[in-house]
């Protein structure tokens, strides 16, 4: 299982051949995409024209949800705070993201740079 970011569900969505596209489109297939409420928040955010809201109601009740609980928001606030100290400027969505997959210890497909800074310090402040 994978969570997938933002970034890659719209290469997907938009059907645009891309590596990130492709890799979604192969863990929707089997069954290994997992999304979490604040990539739904962002996708509902930039959907476009109703064939896109209609694939993404449906895809609501197929694609396993990763909670955003309390210790996915407590890691999320170190992180967050990391990012100050360290002068290192992301979306807040982001670091919940990344949050979510280190607190559930799962693997973040994503075709965003932000991760790149983001991914190490959720990781060292996550174990």
């Amino acid at each position: 299982m994978k969570l997938v970011d933002t970034s890659s569900w719209v290469e997907y969505l938009r059907d645009r051949k891309s590596e990130a596209g492709d890799t979604v489109e192969v863990l929707v297939l089997s069954g290994n995409a997992a999304w979490c409420d604040m990539t739904l928040v962002e996708l509902w955010h930039g959907v476009r024209g109703p064939k896109e809201k209609r694939e993404l109601a449906e895809m609501e009740n197929e694609i396993e949800r990763i909670p955003v609980d309390q210790a996915t928001w407590r890691l999320a606030s170190k992180v967050a705070l990391r990012c100050r100290e360290s002068g290192i400027t992301v979306p807040i969505s982001d670091i919940v993201i990344a949050g979510c997959a280190v607190t559930h210890k799962l693997e973040l497909e994503h075709c965003d740079k932000h991760f790149d800074d983001l991914l190490p310090i959720a990781k060292a402040l996550g174990t």
